[in-house]
């Protein structure tokens, strides 16, 4: 089967496909209707089918899916994911919030940098999660192997949302789906940490108590 680019999101979701198919088996039967997968899950059948269609699996109307199928080419793609490093961008309440979510939850996804402009945050760790200032972005990016960043910063700050376009970084936000990157330009020279020819800013949050 041919991988796909799909969001973090959809691969949890597919998980949860596969758990509730492995302990509704006797329930199912031989097949399932996506309203059925849905139900088990809690969402809606139009999900259910976006995200079996976005790894080349599709049902009959007539008669659904057939489970031991679907099982099948959900183990082939999830099971054939290598672990993808992610980072997050903005380490307020929202950010820090989904970095305790992620900590340990997937095999598949590994939050491995932060990045904020507050220093009060920077070199700090959340969730084991080590903090680093934006203007080190593309260094940390570059080491780390990250091609997918979580964004919690204001929706209005383009810079940001440029920089990692630019850099071939997949971007999602915490309400959005992954918007496909640019394919990976080679990088030359490095980035040193403090320098002013920072690839990308964002106005700080007001810091409560």
């Amino acid at each position: 089967m041919k991988k796909r680019k799909i969001s973090t999101r959809s691969v949890e979701r597919l998980s949860i496909y596969r758990r509730a198919l492995l302990h509704g088996r006797h329930e199912f039967g031989a097949s399932v209707f996506s309203h059925q997968l849905a139900q088990a899950c809690q969402l809606t059948a139009a999900q259910v089918r976006r995200d079996l269609m976005a790894i080349g699996y599709s049902g009959n109307p007539n008669s659904g899916y057939d489970v031991k199928r679907l099982l099948s080419s959900l183990a082939t793609f999830l099971d054939s994911q290598e672990t993808r490093p992610v980072g997050i961008v903005g380490m307020g309440y929202l950010g820090r919030a989904i970095a305790a979510f992620l900590s340990n939850r997937s095999d598949k996804i590994r939050l491995v940098a932060a990045f904020d402009v507050d220093l009060d945050k920077i070199g700090l760790s959340f969730s084991d999660v080590r903090c680093y200032s934006v203007r080190q972005m593309s260094e940390v990016l570059a080491e780390k192997r990250i091609d997918v960043a979580i964004i919690t910063v204001p929706a209005g700050d383009r810079r940001t949302l440029t920089a990692l376009a630019r850099m071939g970084v997949a971007i999602t936000d915490a309400d959005a789906p992954v918007v496909p990157a640019r394919s990976r330009r080679r990088r030359t020279g490095n980035t040193r940490r403090g320098s002013r020819s920072a690839p990308a800013r964002f106005p700080a949050r007001r810091r409560r108590s």
